[in-house]
């Protein structure tokens, strides 16, 4: 039997997980009943008759946040990204968003999405395709960047990747955070291997990382690695499919579902901990945490399931539409329309589908006392 590589020294940029010993820690191994980790909700712009509906974005983020308000859990807005319709953005539209967020919400934290603008004609990677959008964010404060990949940064090898993720943070005056994905999401990704983590989580400007995977738990393996190593780095579960994984780790979750399901996963937070725990909001008087707390989970995923499910492409894009949908069945948003030059739509039927997979969150949230319209 082969020896598992133990220490960061030993890897090359070409092990692959399965060699590493943290591809082999099992989730009862990193369990954590004391830590409620930060909400990272990924915000939806919406739309009605065919222009921002900005009193609904307001309306959204005033929602999520009395939710997190209410079970004391930290939450920071992600905007600009895939659910913020990053891709069919202008700078102008891009720029606005973020204006108006600031407006309303003067000292809250949020993180924006970047990604490479104008690389669609490229032949290589270029690191300065990623100046428009970094320069229009870091002229706010109180904000983290996230570093979405993209095509020609993906297709780089370990250490050419590490260097460009580098170059991209000479520029970054702001936190960084990084992110991967498995080709399920698109098939050019290619997540990252552990010595590409491990170098990344060094440098000091990159204060976490997202991963969105579907096919292989890679968010497990950076918690292990992020866990034994005494990283000061933050691993973020994009994992919209396994929702409660990132819950019962104390680590923080950066997802779209947040804002279709924002109570329930913030009630889900303070239920998990032990009643000693210094975050905790309301003590089940037993002593431990309520076990009530694994239907809540079952719930919100059955919902989620079907706000991400995947069509005869085997993509869940269209899961902005399917949001909206909710948002307007919970009277959060007024319409559902998705971005008006967004192709990935679902059917007609909708708003139907959508009703129907609300009734059971909709009913244990009754039971626990949920505020979840």
């Amino acid at each position: 039997m082969k020896k598992l590589i133990e220490r960061p020294q030993d890897l090359t940029p070409d092990t692959p997980w399965l060699e590493t010993k943290w591809a082999w820690t099992g989730e009862e191994e990193l369990i954590d009943h004391q830590t409620k980790a930060r909400l990272c909700a990924a915000a939806l712009l919406p739309f009605k008759d065919g222009a921002p509906d900005w009193e609904g974005f307001i309306n959204s983020i005033r929602w999520m946040q009395a939710a997190a308000d209410h079970y004391g859990v930290e939450l920071v807005i992600v905007l600009n990204a895939d659910t913020g319709y990053i891709f069919d953005l202008d700078d102008h539209l891009y720029a606005e968003v973020l204006r108006r967020f600031r407006a309303d919400f003067p000292h809250a934290k949020f993180i924006a999405g970047v990604t490479a603008r104008g690389a669609q004609d490229d032949s290589c990677f270029k690191a300065e395709r990623y100046r428009v959008l970094l320069d229009i964010v870091q002229e706010h404060d109180n904000c983290e960047v996230m570093l979405m990949t993209s095509r020609w940064l993906s297709a780089l090898p370990a250490e050419p990747r590490r260097d460009a993720y580098y170059q991209i943070a000479e520029w970054l005056v702001r936190p960084g955070i990084v992110h991967a994905l498995e080709p399920a999401f698109v098939p050019w990704a290619t997540p990252f291997e552990p010595w590409l983590l491990w170098q990344l989580a060094l440098h000091p400007k990159f204060v976490g990382g997202k991963i969105s995977t579907l096919d292989e738990p890679h968010f497990l393996y950076w918690a292990a690695l992020c866990r034994d190593l005494g990283l000061d780095f933050s691993p973020h579960s994009g994992d919209d499919f396994g929702i409660a994984t990132a819950v019962k780790l104390g680590l923080p979750l950066l997802i779209g579902a947040a804002v279709s399901a924002a109570p329930l996963i913030c009630a889900a937070k303070d239920m998990w901990l032990h009643d000693g725990a210094p975050q905790k909001k309301f003590p089940s008087g037993a002593g431990g945490f309520d076990t009530r707390v694994y239907k809540l989970f079952e719930a919100f995923q059955a919902l989620e399931d079907q706000v991400f499910r995947l069509d005869a492409n085997m993509s869940a894009s269209a899961y902005k539409h399917s949001t909206a949908h909710v948002l307007r069945s919970l009277g959060v948003i007024a319409a559902a329309e998705a971005h008006p030059a967004c192709r990935d739509l679902r059917g007609e039927d909708e708003g139907a589908r959508m009703e129907e997979a609300l009734r059971r969150p909709r009913r244990v949230a009754q039971r626990l006392g949920i505020a979840f319209p």
